[in-house]
């Protein structure tokens, strides 16, 4: 019945995005011009996994999030010191808020529905010349997950309001129906207008978000080891999307902006590096750590 009931009230939010509801208008929403705009700068900032892994353990969560804590924790000092009159930063703490009330913020969250497949399952579809589309490439689909905006004096509850998120949205047929509509639509419309339909969603929210696991051993490209390795995207119709990679011992975190909205990318990688400090020494302060002797 829960799982029913978050399914219908994500398609409903899905659909009436796609029709008309927008995200707040925010520093760091999509200039109105930005269609026109093809320039996009791209950055990025290695952090330490085994930090996020210390997190997850002393906070009985997962990775992801962590990822998302600290990504909402990132974004809402960010936005803070954007919101800041004269430019100047009042502080980061909730007696010092220069943010407004009730910022609607959400991320088209994108990933793969598709079951992962063994080597030995490949191998064997190879040798069977199987054609199954869900056992080859990416079922692909996302789901919209709201990103709470505020300032908090524990940094702790971000972690706590993003497992909270994400718990939800887990029990939910959202990715699944949503993947269900764009093959109906491509089937009696034609891929030009489930191609629309999806460009709507983007532009409607603010920020896409990616957190991908990536091989926990190193890896190497025609003899020569490979350091890192940072994806990202071109063309969606928002001005942020933040993409997590996780490599060996390695968190790769990529942002790609439009530097209209966004002009110091670097600084918002440094509030995310930040977040994730400030989140790991409340653990360490509140004793956490105990829990995992």
């Amino acid at each position: 019945m829960v799982m029913l009931v978050n399914t219908a009230v994500d398609v409903f939010m899905f659909i009436i995005t796609i029709m008309f509801l927008k995200d707040t208008k925010t520093p760091i929403s999509a200039p109105p011009d930005f269609e026109s705009n093809k320039a996009r700068r791209i950055v990025h900032r290695i952090i330490s996994l085994d930090d996020l892994k210390f997190v997850k353990n002393a906070m009985n969560v997962t990775i992801n999030d962590v990822a998302l804590g600290l990504t909402q924790a990132g974004l809402s000092q960010y936005l803070n010191r954007r919101y800041a009159i004269g430019g100047k930063d009042k502080g980061t703490t909730e007696r010092s808020n220069n943010l407004p009330n009730g910022i609607r913020l959400r991320s088209c969250l994108c990933f793969n529905l598709r079951s992962s497949a063994g080597i030995e399952d490949l191998a064997n579809m190879m040798e069977n010349g199987s054609k199954e589309k869900r056992g080859w490439g990416n079922w692909f689909r996302y789901a919209l997950l709201p990103f709470k905006i505020a300032l908090r004096d524990n940094p702790l509850d971000y972690v706590k309001e993003a497992k909270a998120t994400v718990d939800c949205k887990k029990r939910s047929f959202e990715a699944l129906s949503t993947l269900i509509m764009a093959e109906l639509l491509i089937k009696f419309f034609g891929i030009k207008v489930a191609t629309e339909v999806t460009c709507k969603g983007f532009s409607n929210s603010t920020i896409c978000f990616t957190n991908l696991v990536g091989p926990q051993e190193e890896i190497g490209f025609c003899g020569y080891p490979i350091t890192y390795f940072t994806p990202s995207a071109y063309g969606q119709p928002s001005a942020l999307m933040i993409n997590f990679q996780s490599y060996i011992n390695k968190m790769i975190i990529v942002v790609s902006v439009d530097e209209n909205a966004i002009p110091d990318p670097h600084q918002l990688l440094d509030d995310f590096e930040d977040s994730l400090n400030l989140i790991k020494n409340a653990v360490i302060e509140r004793g956490l750590v105990k829990n995992l002797k």
